[in-house]
């Protein structure tokens, strides 16, 4: 380490890094994710589906004060078709399992990209509070036929908003249009998965 002059020094060094450490992203954290432009966060509830399109899982942004169960969030790998929301002709955005699904791994996507909104890709590396976009390159086309030069899209929240039986939601949605406030997400840790050795 440079300029480390004494044990004092190390200590201190060594307090940073793990102060650091654990406001870092990892796989399996449990995060929540904020929308700038409202403060509404990420929430979905479990049985709460689209009556239109993929009939999946509704995504929307939920709650301003602070998350609650419906907002957390471990991202991971999942099947991704592609529909048009209900409101506009942006893609909707949904959560849904694989499970139902023969030879589920061929809708796997791990095109998910996490970039800092103001500066460059963060890939591998984001802390609590980092300001991002969240993209994802689609690799089927609305008839789910598959496209290795999909677009990139971008998951936004809006004022439009949609009602599914009396309750009314504000939408989100994923659009291949130019950037801005929209698009912009706060990520804060919730928990950090903690990896463990299976020693059997």
């Amino acid at each position: 380490m440079k300029d480390v002059n004494s044990v004092n020094e190390l200590i201190k060094e060594f307090e940073d890094i793990i102060v650091k450490e654990s406001n870092l992203i990892k796989d399996e954290s449990i995060v929540a994710l904020k929308h700038i432009a409202t403060g509404k966060y990420l929430s979905s509830f479990e049985n709460l589906h689209y009556r239109t399109g993929s009939k999946f899982q509704l995504i929307f942004a939920g709650s301003p004060a602070v998350p609650d169960p419906n907002s957390l969030w471990k991202i991971k790998f999942g099947y991704y078709g592609y529909y048009k929301s209900p409101s506009n002709n942006y893609t909707e955005v949904s959560c849904n399992s694989t499970n139902h699904i023969s030879n589920s791994s061929k809708y796997w996507n791990d095109n998910w990209k996490f970039n800092d909104s103001k500066l460059e890709s963060r890939q591998g590396y984001l802390k609590s509070n980092d300001i991002i976009n969240i993209s994802v390159k689609k690799l089927y086309d609305d008839r789910g036929d598959y496209t290795p030069n999909g677009p990139v899209e971008f998951l936004r929240s809006h004022d439009i908003q949609f009602n599914i039986g009396n309750d009314t939601f504000q939408e989100v949605v994923c659009h291949n249009e130019r950037l801005g406030g929209n698009d912009e997400w706060c990520i804060e840790l919730i928990k950090q998965h903690i990896w463990t050795i299976d020693t059997k």
